[in-house]
């Protein structure tokens, strides 16, 4: 292929050697002698290589010259240092350094940034670091402030259940180890303003000003407000999920993400303009080049922008020079410089999926279009100017849709291993929303800068482009919203694995003090409780996306407890049309009665179980409901629990208690209840006291599986009692320890497995 010939495109192959190279450094590390040596060798090798050139040479000294890049800068670096100093438990220090990303607003009013350190004080001694920590703290910092904080300095948590994002591997990709937790506003001085990078400060308060500018004589719509600040701006982390959400299910969460559609729409008007302004082809490149790279810098210096910033500058640079300009060797020459930049870019998401996409478009859309076309296409030996009337337009009609068609279709093909890799969602429907959405995104991003270049002469001029962007915004959302509920339209998928011929599989996921356990059996989904509404929103969706977990056969809710349920109102409609069966004791859970107002209102019909009732969750898993009786009361919601024994073909057996305490296990001893079961699931009592010796000795478990947290003090697992369970012989996951556990239940035996720690219990074990 031409395009890919290395005399003309030679940036192609030294971007691939860079990636092999860094791939190599970070699967096979070095030690320090080791690199040393090596990098003598490439010195030599490269002055040789001056003398007589060759390219397979040059290729070679690149990828081991990348080796030795991405090897010296993660290998000892001062965030690692810091960290290995401090340890691993939690230390009280005074940290002094300026804040180098804009900070983030949560709605308890923690603002979360990363603060490039000056100094520490631990323990009456000062040190000097320049090393990088994620900062927690109630106060309102801003881009460039210089700081004191007294806080603790944590170590970064690691993710605790499935599918949850690893925010300690994005970190520690870039030198942040620590995080430092400064509990109240009091605990930090503010030292100055304005420091930092002066252009990334001049950067991010542009960025202030713009989105002033943009949402003027909005204030009554924020969704239209958050709508354009991401979309203009790439101010995606203020767009609320409820928002985000149909985007990333129709495809094209793209437009949140400033990148090249974005970069390429505004090089496109600022040429426009420059020809208005009738200036030459060199001075409207000399402007429009640091235009766009100032507007990557607004924007957050994201990798798709500065991607496209670079590549559209090569291939404006073409206009400056008189030289032709091959796309490809343009995006691989954006590749090569971002990771001359930061080699750790090559392992990151946005670097992945922005340079996949745009090859892909690169490649495949032509051809696409080509095949596209000869659907329809008119007699080849017909002039075009032969064409006239409503056939000519329904030709150029043709031509734009298969353009626009053969685009989105490339553009899919080569996100799709990544989307699937990372976010488990599959968006057919996408290749027909982005032929919609993304002209109308073009006439949003061009009002916009119409409106940013009225806003300083004539206020009420932008007020109108403002209202005009107010209308095609409200279109974007009800489209997308329509092409989001469109069946088939997206589906999830879950994370490949070998095949397993599994009866059940349990996944009981740590919630802290609150609880939600998945049951995947005969392809149906249950779920017993759903967390919280912070933690279904951050944990059990998440998961539930990962698991590929489409359509939910069956929601439980054991009792009244906000931290077991107050996730069921958003769970509902992700689910509408999921089985409920509800706990019919009265309780004065106020979270549980607005659910019961929100079932009335919806028109769902719960299902009352009591103690006695059964059903099937599939053709080899039965419940039985052991508790509560029937028009049962109690003073406390956790003494309601209802608990759960689940009877597998195999004869295994779970029992379910929830948050059930002493009373509860007392009044199932009274019954003579069958207790036996293979695996306990377990919550904490609000009194702290559960899982007396006599309910153990019925049950006789081979396993427990037991929330516990720190706080308060009664959701923690008492070291006595976890001292006995143990001496029965009875093996205890505490999820303070293991994180989510999983479950496998086949016909020959069973197995759990913890997430956090990796330690696998079998039923064969001794």
């Amino acid at each position: 292929m031409n395009s890919l010939n290395a005399p003309r495109q030679p940036f192609v192959g030294l971007a691939l050697m860079a990636a092999t190279g860094i791939i190599l450094a970070n699967f096979f590390p070095f030690s320090p002698s080791a690199l040393l040596g090596t990098a003598i060798a490439v010195v030599v090798c490269a002055v040789v290589l001056l003398r007589w050139p060759n390219l397979i040479a040059t290729y070679a000294i690149v990828g081991v010259g990348f080796f030795l890049l991405h090897s010296l800068r993660t290998s000892e670096t001062e965030g690692e240092q810091l960290a290995a100093e401090l340890g691993n438990r939690p230390r009280v220090v005074a940290a002094t350094g300026s804040v180098i990303s804009e900070p983030k607003i949560a709605p308890n009013g923690f603002a979360t940034f990363l603060l490039r350190l000056e100094s520490i004080e631990l323990e009456s001694r000062k040190q000097l670091t320049h090393a990088v920590w994620r900062v927690r703290w109630r106060g309102t910092p801003e881009f460039g402030d210089a700081l004191r904080l007294f806080g603790t300095a944590e170590v970064i948590a690691p993710p605790r259940n499935p599918g949850e994002f690893d925010m300690r591997s994005y970190l520690a990709r870039r030198d942040v180890c620590r995080m430092l937790f400064v509990r109240y506003p009091e605990d930090g001085t503010l030292i100055r303003h304005g420091g930092g990078n002066p252009i990334l400060y001049a950067a991010q308060k542009s960025r202030v000003w713009m989105q002033n500018a943009l949402c003027r004589g909005l204030e009554n719509a924020p969704e239209v407000q958050d709508f354009l600040s991401g979309i203009v701006l790439g101010l995606r982390h203020q767009t609320p999920e409820d928002i985000e959400e149909p985007f990333q299910q129709t495809g094209t969460l793209h437009l949140f993400a400033v990148a090249g559609l974005h970069v390429g729409i505004v090089a496109a008007l600022l040429w426009m303009l420059a020809m208005v302004a009738r200036l030459s082809r060199k001075w409207a490149t000399a402007l429009i080049i640091p235009s766009l790279f100032f507007y990557a810098a607004v924007t957050g210096l994201h990798v798709s922008s500065v991607r496209a910033a670079v590549m559209s500058s090569i291939l404006l640079g073409g206009f400056f020079f008189d030289r032709k300009v091959f796309v490809l060797n343009s995006l691989a020459a954006a590749a090569f410089f971002l990771l001359c930049w930061n080699t750790n870019e090559l392992f990151s998401t946005g670097f992945q999926l922005s340079f996949a996409v745009v090859s892909a478009i690169i490649l495949f859309a032509n051809p696409l279009f080509g095949f596209l076309q000869r659907w329809r296409a008119p007699d080849p030996f017909l002039p075009r100017s032969l064409l006239r009337g409503p056939r000519r337009l329904m030709h150029v009609g043709f031509e734009w849709l298969c353009r626009g068609a053969s685009v989105s279709l490339a553009a899919w093909i080569g996100s799709l291993p990544f989307i699937l890799w990372y976010f488990h969602i599959v968006t057919p429907i996408s290749l027909f929303a982005n032929l919609v959405v993304v002209p109308i995104a073009f006439f949003i991003l061009a009002i916009a800068l119409l409106s940013l270049l009225s806003t300083p002469l004539l206020t009420w001029l932008a007020v109108i482009f403002n209202n005009a962007n107010w209308l095609l915004a409200q279109l974007v959302l009800g489209i997308v919203q329509l092409f989001a509920q469109i069946p088939g339209g997206h589906f999830y998928v879950e994370q490949l694995h070998w095949p397993e011929n599994l009866a059940a599989k349990i996944t009981v996921l740590d919630l802290g003090a609150g609880a939600a356990v998945h049951l995947r059996t005969g392809g149906a989904d249950w779920l017993f409780d759903c967390g919280s509404e912070r933690s279904y929103e951050s944990v059990v969706r998440e998961y539930l996306h990962w698991a590929g977990v489409n359509r939910l056969n069956g929601l439980l809710l054991t009792h009244g407890d906000s931290l077991h349920i107050g996730g069921a109102a958003e769970l509902l409609r992700d689910f509408p049309r999921v089985r409920l069966i509800d706990n019919p004791a009265p309780d004065r859970s106020t979270i549980h009665q607005r659910l019961q107002r929100l079932f009335r209102e919806r028109g769902i019909k719960p299902t009352d179980l009591a103690t006695g009732d059964s059903f099937r969750l599939s053709r080899k898993v039965t419940a039985h409901v052991l508790f509560p009786p029937q028009s049962f009361s109690a003073s406390i919601a956790d003494d309601q629990a209802c608990v759960l024994q689940l009877v597998l073909s195999s004869g295994a057996r779970v029992l379910l208690t929830s948050d059930s305490g002493i009373k509860t296990e007392d009044q199932l001893l009274h019954r003579n209840a069958d207790l036996h079961s293979d695996v306990w699931i377990k919550g904490q009592h609000h009194s702290g006291n559960s899982g007396s010796g006599p309910f153990l000795d019925a049950v006789q478990p081979r396993l427990v599986i037991a929330t516990s947290r720190d706080f308060p003090d009664y959701e923690r697992i008492d070291d006595k009692w976890a001292e006995d369970v143990q001496a029965r012989g009875i093996k205890l996951f505490r999820q303070d320890e293991t994180g989510a556990v999983t479950l496998r239940f086949a016909d020959t035996g069973w197995e759990a497995q913890s997430y956090l720690t990796r330690e696998t219990f079998r039923s064969s074990s001794q």
